[in-house]
């Protein structure tokens, strides 16, 4: 297991200019090392900002500052930690790093602050995966999941999972541990009823798992279409700015132009892709080849349809290439006399879902509100957009490994009640608490640790 008995030091703020960066110090050196950086002042108090004046690697003084000590264990990482917040001049924050590793301070590495807190038991293994997607969130949602994630939700629903599973553990093993009692501590009613319960916890979180994982890592919706169906009106739309070129040319799209966007507070790259028609064009050949492989790897596709005339055929191939995939079909040009008919056959859908086809005008914005929200639900899977508990793909694994085992000891027992071993059943509800505990960090590795805290950014 990790162990930190010296003191790290790194800047805590985004590297470059602005009005402050602060510098942090943690471990058992680092009011020692804060001493050989200040000049004259009256002696520090825990959690009370002081004004100093700080002093670099040569000792002369490079910035006034305002320094607080947060005495071990009330602090973020559970050690001694010092922050020494300066003007935002990389120069100044810089030279003040230099200088305390010239005093015995070791450059943190990425995480490491956070990992101490782990090791210092402030946080459980998936509060602290909830401190890097804090820094990393672009939208409030991200922001308010990750936030909650923290604050120990995740954690709190893991744990009362845990206990179920560890009660029930506990009763079996006293009966293999008495046999000669003649006397079960647990019937197979009880046995069944708990793991139905457990089941049915976890089959909640999953639930909420493919929202939390959309609203976490993001997902690509890939817009496609003939050429002059409006196409690019729409993504220009969608993304809220002129992106793409708009003209009455065929062909003018000719690769895949992308732009992030927060659709209802998911995160979405949009993808505009080259108009589907057989060209003579190698240049615009190349950019229907990538508009198939983008049609390929995108989460979502819209298909983009002209509603003022008839399907044609590369409208048909379209759909046929997208019906068994998530797509949204997307009739623009409503402003217009509508003259697109959209049936099971044409849409290639069986049954034809009428649900997944989206009237809207790229021109006007008639429809787009409608158009957002069915692109939200197609992939969350859900209307109403809330934090998920959730997100993690790790956790998400574990979870349903965990669940695999449990429903599989289930369906063995329904079957063959009173002929398993207790002992099988026992297995499988240890395995069910390794990987309950892996999520929360109780049972894990160095290795694991490090694949983790690598994927923060120094400082935090």
């Amino acid at each position: 297991m990790y162990v930190a008995d010296d003191t790290i030091v790194a800047l805590a703020t985004p590297p470059g200019r602005g009005g402050l960066a602060v510098v942090r110090l943690s471990g058992p050196g680092a009011l020692a090392i804060l001493g050989a950086l200040i000049e004259g002042h009256s002696p520090l108090e825990p959690r009370h900002a002081t004004l100093v004046k700080v002093a670099g690697r040569d000792g002369t003084p490079r910035d006034e500052a305002v320094v607080t000590w947060f005495a071990s264990p009330a602090s973020y990482t559970g050690e001694d930690v010092v922050e020494i917040s300066l003007h935002g001049s990389p120069v100044v924050a810089g030279g003040v790093v230099a200088a305390a590793a010239s005093h015995g301070a070791r450059v943190a590495r990425p995480g490491e602050f956070t990992l101490r807190a782990f090791v210092n038991g402030k946080l459980d293994l998936a509060q602290a995966e909830a401190v890097r997607d804090l820094v990393s969130a672009t939208t409030p949602l991200q922001a308010s999941m990750a936030y909650d994630q923290l604050q120990g939700t995740l954690s709190e629903r893991i744990g009362a999972i845990d206990r179920l599973v560890f009660q029930l553990a506990a009763k079996l093993e006293a009966s293999i541990d008495f046999p000669e009692e003649g006397y079960h501590f647990v019937e197979t009613g009880e046995v069944l009823e708990t793991l139905r319960r457990v089941e049915s916890a976890m089959g909640e979180l999953l639930a909420e798992s493919r929202r939390g994982r959309v609203l976490r890592e993001g997902a690509t919706v890939a817009v496609f279409g003939r050429p002059n169906v409006g196409k690019s009106t729409g993504f220009n739309r969608l993304a809220g700015s002129d992106r793409a070129i708009v003209t009455e040319i065929p062909g003018t799209t000719r690769d895949l132009l992308t732009e992030s966007v927060s659709l209802q507070g998911v995160p979405v790259m949009l993808v505009d892709t080259a108009g589907a028609r057989t060209s003579s064009d190698p240049v615009e050949r190349e950019g229907v080849n990538r508009a198939a492989r983008a049609r390929d790897a995108a989460d979502l596709a819209l298909v983009v349809l002209d509603g003022s005339v008839l399907l044609g055929s590369e409208d048909e191939r379209l759909l046929e290439q997208t019906a068994s995939r998530s797509r949204l079909v997307v009739v623009n040009k409503s402003d217009l006399p509508a003259r697109c008919e959209l049936s099971a056959a044409s849409l290639r859908s069986t049954p034809a879902s009428r649900e997944d086809v989206i009237r809207v005008s790229a021109l006007t914005g008639v429809g787009f509100d409608g158009l957002v929200a069915a692109i939200v639900t197609q992939l969350t899977g859900s209307s109403s957009i809330a934090p998920a508990a959730l997100s993690n793909g790790r956790h998400i694994q574990l979870l349903s490994q965990a669940r695999e085992r449990l429903q599989e000891a289930s369906a063995r027992l329904e079957v063959e009640i009173g002929q398993i071993p207790e002992e099988v059943i026992l297995s499988e509800l240890q395995a069910t608490r390794q990987a309950l505990e892996e999520i929360t960090g109780q049972r894990t590795s160095d290795d694991l640790l490090e694949e983790i805290f690598s994927r923060f950014c120094v400082g935090k």
